[in-house]
């Protein structure tokens, strides 16, 4: 489902969004019928208040959308977010909204708020349309809003439908219609073309592994490469997991949703790079061939890993992708992945952990976040844990003892897999949110990918959106 804005018209109903400190001065000088009904139904501008105001002869004539208090704000990722599905269907101009993010952020949040995951049962669509507002990037906020609905219907749609076949799927769709290249290497010749680990986690299930490849852009332009977890179901292998932790692990392949959602936003917004995006798509199964607690695993990159606990096994696959990323020395590498519960603890549902040793990169993504709603907040890569993933038999431990740090560790194992990169981020991403707010329904979330999509604009530009 793409949300898209309305065509200008001058029939637009318009909505005034009024901040508490205004709402009373504003209501004073409205013409006298318009009174009477707040007299009924006093207007204060609280935050997510909502007045329909209607002529004498019965028409909706205006809007007024309360923008409450900075504190009010403050405490909501999309300050009205909710404002399209209180009103009844029509077209709407929010031209007098505030200025700079803010607007951007309120019609950002109108798209977002058309999303509905219909694939099993019918949902009723979004009958309020919103002209664009002016001094915002209408096209770029389309592309964002089409980028965020492909990842969460990726993710929302369960494994037995979206297992590494139909993720392998999804990922050509995209390619062919974007114009870009796609290859696929799936399993057995896994291990021949030196991806053990990949090979190792989904061997024990009857849908093979495999490492999806899309490239697309100028050959000559800045290179960055995305690589995005696809772990299809995760049942934790032998080491099985509870069955109330096994519930939402259709969404273990949320990194990869989000950078195929973001990769749509790039090409669609055709920004002057050369971009790779790299899946390893896989289902973390329990068979007479599933990898054990206990064994040693030789990476693409030679690195070898003690196997601790095979329910830590985002980090394997992405490992070997990663090695291969970084052979090719892009400018920049991303990994994106749910991988750790230990980020949960840390930062809850909302706000993913990112780890770079790019000052300059984290500044900006830092401020990328604030700015469109992404949010992200900053973690170290501390380097006196790197004995913590050094066991005594191999090179690193997938798993390290004592429960401490679990998304610091995480990173730095990650880390060991990309020499050669000119710099590197990850975004521990979960993917999911738990209980429905404004424009962010219940299920599959798109985290970190409309931010870094601010930084990647500002770096390299676009052409003229899709």
């Amino acid at each position: 489902m793409t949300a898209r804005f309305a065509a200008p018209t001058p029939d637009a109903t318009p909505i005034h969004v009024l901040p508490a400190e205004t709402a009373e001065a504003f209501a004073a000088a409205l013409p006298a019928p318009a009174r009477a009904q707040l007299q009924v139904q006093p207007f204060a501008g609280k935050l997510g208040e909502v007045r329909l105001l209607f002529s004498p002869g019965g028409g909706l004539e205006m809007v007024l959308a309360g923008w409450g208090t900075a504190a009010e704000r403050a405490r909501q990722q999309f300050p009205l977010g909710n404002l399209a599905g209180a009103l009844p269907a029509g077209t709407y101009a929010l031209d007098d909204a505030p200025d700079g993010p803010d607007r951007t952020r309120l019609a950002l949040a109108w798209l977002l708020s058309a999303y509905r995951f219909d694939r099993y049962a019918d949902r009723p669509a979004q009958e309020a349309a919103l002209v664009a507002p002016a001094g915002v990037d209408a096209a770029r906020l389309e592309q964002e809003a089409a980028g965020v609905a492909l990842a969460c219907d990726l993710i929302n749609t369960p494994a037995n439908d979206m297992g590494p076949d139909e993720l392998e799927a999804a990922a050509r769709a995209l390619a062919e219609a974007e114009g870009a290249a796609v290859s696929v290497i799936r399993g057995d010749a896994l291990l021949e073309r030196n991806f053990p680990m990949i090979h190792a986690v989904g061997r024990a299930s009857d849908k093979a592994p495999r490492l999806i490849d899309i490239a697309w852009g100028a050959a000559d332009a800045p290179a960055v490469t995305l690589v995005g977890k696809g772990v299809c179901f995760d049942t934790g292998g032998l080491n099985i997991k509870p069955g109330a932790s096994m519930g939402l692990m259709k969404k273990d392949m949320g990194g990869a949703a989000t950078v195929l959602g973001l990769a749509q936003m790039i090409m669609r917004l055709k920004l002057r790079l050369r971009l790779r995006v790299l899946i390893p798509a896989v289902e973390n199964s329990i068979s007479a061939g599933a990898f054990r607690p206990g064994d040693v695993l030789t990476a693409r990159n030679g690195l070898t890993v003690e196997i601790n606990n095979t329910d830590a096994e985002g980090r394997l696959v992405l490992a070997d992708a990663l090695a291969l990323a970084a052979e090719e020395a892009p400018a920049l590498l991303v990994s994106m992945a749910t991988l750790t519960g230990a980020a949960r603890v840390a930062l809850g549902p909302d706000v993913p952990p990112l780890y770079t040793d790019d000052e300059a990169l984290a500044a900006e993504l830092a401020a990328a976040a604030a700015t469109r709603a992404d949010p992200l907040w900053r973690m170290p890569f501390f380097d006196p844990y790197e004995e913590m993933i050094e066991p005594e038999i191999a090179d690193l431990d997938n798993a390290p003892r004592g429960g401490f740090a679990g998304s610091i560790t995480a990173a730095l194992f990650l880390r060991r897999f990309v020499d050669g990169a000119g710099a590197y981020a990850h975004f521990d991403v979960y993917g999911w949110t738990p209980a429905a707010k404004p424009a962010r329904p219940r299920g599959g979330a798109c985290q970190g990918a409309r931010a870094l999509l601010e930084v990647l604009a500002a770096r390299h530009g676009g052409g003229a959106a899709r």
